[in-house]
């Protein structure tokens, strides 16, 4: 059966509605996408979709491989490329595609499948936090302060994301010419600022300078699970 986005979002606000146990943080999306791909507008309005969801942080990482095919894609970076490989590594995967989106840092979904994306935000919701992580920005410094609340993983990558609320983007060659697509949390930086063995509580302060929207993420190395996110405000 064929999944729409309507369906994708009636799936998720069930979702939503579930009780998230000791969860109080977002659950953190990461969408790899590309101007270029013809099979990622779809992908990209379910993230659009998701954002409109409190409790879930979703993030467009613009990937640089598709550039070559006749439209270089203004949001993508070698980072996020990267990034994906590096996922694609610890996962055991040979190769990377768009659209990809990759749940609390350890669910991978290929290409447009909603309902899969939906049970993975589930089960992360259901799932207690091994921590306490607050973000606080002022002017422009943010302070990062977290506690473990039960065991975590000997090293702990601290990250600071940058991203852009909407862009609205007017495509005129490659495979989405002549389209105009509305993006949404464009990830403009992400930075990694401090390692924490999880033992102690943490306090660490990292500069941010101008007006894009502001979170960390708490990660384990590899990269791999994801065990929280907070904006900064």
């Amino acid at each position: 059966m064929k999944i729409t986005a309507v369906a994708a979002i009636g799936a998720f606000s069930l979702v939503a509605g579930q009780p998230a146990f000791a969860q109080t943080a977002p659950i953190v999306v990461e969408l790899y996408t590309s101007q270029g791909c013809s099979s990622c507008p779809p992908a990209d309005k379910l993230l659009k979709d998701l954002a409109e969801h409190a409790d879930v942080l979703p993030l467009a990482l613009h990937v640089d491989y598709w550039d070559y095919i006749g439209w270089k894609d203004t949001f993508a970076s070698p980072q996020y490329t990267a990034r994906q490989k590096a996922y694609a590594a610890k996962s055991g995967h040979r190769t990377i595609y768009t659209p990809q989106m990759i749940i609390g840092g350890s669910d991978h979904v290929i290409g447009y499948v909603p309902m899969d994306v939906s049970e993975a935000i589930r089960r992360h919701q259901q799932t207690a936090l091994p921590l306490m992580l607050v973000a606080k920005r002022d002017g422009n410094v943010v302070t990062i302060t977290a506690s473990p609340s039960a065991e975590l993983p000997p090293v702990i990558i601290v990250q600071v994301v940058r991203y852009r609320p909407r862009e609205d983007v007017a495509i005129t060659r490659g495979e989405n010419a002549g389209q105009s697509i509305e993006y949404v949390n464009i990830v403009t930086a992400w930075q990694r600022v401090a390692e924490w063995d999880g033992k102690t509580p943490l306090s660490v302060t990292a500069p941010v300078e101008g007006s894009d929207s502001t979170a960390v993420i708490l990660q384990e190395e590899g990269p791999g699970q994801i065990l929280a996110a907070a904006l900064a405000q």
